[in-house]
C-alpha cells in the first residue's frame, strides 16, 4: 500500500485470484534426508495454513503464509513464509468505483441464502439494496467503506425489498449497533403489518419486531414507496412496479417484496427480492405492453428458485441474470428446490452471462 500499511481486508474483495498451496512434510531423518515418502504414511496430524494477502503494487501480491501445528503438535508456534506473487498480463483492478456506474453484488461469507446490492453511479451517489443476514454485517460495513473510500459512508438511498431477515437484518443491525460508522439520506420500503405475516410466516412476523424496535432511529429518513412510484437517485431512475398486496394470502412475505426498475448508465435492471408467482403475474397485468418490463439486467427472483414464473422472465427477457444464490441453492445440493429448472428457463431465453454470488463479490458496470 502506498501508506505502508497491509490492507488485507480490501484484498480480499476485490481480487480474482486462485493459489496452490503445495505441503511438503518429511520426518527429520538421522542421516540428514528427507523422506516425504515414509511421512506421509505414518503422519496423523492436522495443519492449519493461513494466508493474509495484501496488494504491494499495481500487479504484485504480498502472501504472508503461517502454518501451525493443531493436533497433535501442542502449542505450535508456527512456520512463516513470506513471498511476492506477480499477477501477469494485467493489472488488479481498483475497488473504489465511485463515480461509475457499477453494481457490487455481495457474496455471503457464511454461503448462504441473502441478498445484498451497493449500486455507485457516475455522479457519485451511492445505493444499498437489502444488506442479508446479520451475520453479513462486519463484511457489509467494511466492503461499503471501502467503495465509498471513506471512513463514515454517505448513503443516498437504501432500499428494503420485504421484512425477511436474510434481506433486511444487516440495515436493523448497522442502524442500531453502527450508526456512528455511516448516515443514510433516505430509506425506501413498503412493509406489511406484523399481524399479516404472522398468520404465515413467524420469521417475517420476528423481522417485524425489529423493525418496530430500530424504527425510531430512523423515522425521520424513512419513506414509503407503492406500485406506481418514480423516484430519483441522481442520474439513477427508479420504476416502483409492485409494492404489497393484502389480498396475496399465499407466500405473504415474499410476495410483498418491491419489484422495481432501475435506469442507470444506458442501461435497465429489474429487481425482484423475494417476489413469488402472484406478485409477478400482477406486474404482468399492470406493466404488460408498457415497455417498463424488458430489461438488459434481471436480479432472480427468490434467489433463482421458488419465486417469479416463466412468463415473468420472458417479458423481462435478460441479457445477464444477477443471482444471490449461494452453492448449494445453485446446485440444488437437497434436491427440492427449482434453480436447475430456472436454470433452464435462462438457457432458453439465451441469457449471456450470469453473475452468481457463490463465486464471490461481483462488480457489473453499467
Amino acid at each position: 500500500p502506498e501508506n505502508g500499511r497491509a490492507t488485507p481486508e480490501k484484498t480480499y474483495q476485490i481480487l480474482n485470484i486462485k493459489l496452490l498451496v503445495c505441503l511438503r512434510l518429511c520426518l527429520w531423518p538421522e542421516n540428514g534426508r528427507a523422506t516425504p515418502e515414509k511421512t506421509y504414511q505414518i503422519l496423523n496430524i492436522k495443519l492449519l495454513v493461513c494466508l493474509r494477502l495484501c496488494l504491494r503494487s499495481k500487479n504484485e501480491i504480498c502472501v504472508h503464509i503461517t502454518i501451525y501445528g493443531v493436533e497433535p503438535i501442542a502449542r505450535s508456534r508456527g512456520l512463516t513464509y513470506t513471498g511476492i506473487i506477480v499477477v501477469a498480463g494485467k493489472e488488479i483492478p481498483e475497488v473504489n468505483k465511485m463515480a461509475k456506474n457499477v453494481i457490487h453484488m455481495l457474496k455471503s461469507v457464511t454461503d448462504t441464502i441473502g441478498n445484498s446490492f451497493i449500486i455507485t453511479t457516475e455522479d457519485g451517489k451511492l445505493i444499498v439494496i437489502d444488506g442479508g443476514f446479520p451475520s453479513e454485517t462486519e463484511y457489509f460495513k467494511e466492503y461499503l467503506k471501502n467503495v465509498a473510500g471513506s471512513e463514515r459512508p454517505h448513503i443516498d438511498a437504501w432500499f428494503l425489498s420485504h421484512p425477511h431477515d436474510d434481506h433486511a437484518t444487516v440495515f436493523f443491525e448497522m442502524i442500531e449497533k453502527h450508526r456512528e460508522e455511516f448516515d443514510v439520506d433516505r430509506v425506501y420500503l413498503n412493509f406489511p403489518s406484523r399481524e399479516y405475516l404472522a398468520a404465515e410466516d413467524k420469521s417475517a412476523a420476528e423481522t417485524m419486531d425489529l423493525f418496530y424496535r430500530t424504527l425510531p432511529l430512523f423515522a425521520d429518513k424513512l419513506r414509503i414507496v407503492c406500485g406506481g412510484d418514480v423516484l430519483n437517485v441522481g442520474v439513477a431512475k427508479f420504476y416502483i412496479l409492485y409494492s404489497q398486496d393484502f389480498e396475496v394470502r399465499h407466500n405473504r412475505a415474499n410476495n410483498a417484496s418491491l419489484i422495481f426498475r432501475m435506469e442507470l448508465g444506458g442501461k435497465s435492471v429489474m429487481f425482484t427480492g423475494d417476489a413469488g408467482v402472484e406478485a409477478g403475474e400482477k406486474v404482468l397485468r399492470l406493466y404488460g405492453g408498457t415497455g417498463l418490463l424488458k430489461c438488459d439486467i434481471c436480479q432472480m427472483a427468490h434467489h433463482g428458485q421458488n419465486g417469479c414464473n416463466r412468463r415473468f422472465y420472458d417479458a423481462v427477457a435478460p441479457e445477464i441474470c444477477l443471482w444471490p444464490t449461494p452453492s448449494w441453492v445453485w446446485s440444488n445440493v437437497n434436491g427440492n428446490l427449482q434453480t436447475l429448472v430456472v436454470r433452464g428457463w435462462m438457457e432458453e431465453l439465451g441469457v449471456k452471462k450470469n453473475y452468481i454470488s457463490k463465486d464471490g463479490t461481483q462488480l457489473i458496470e453499467l
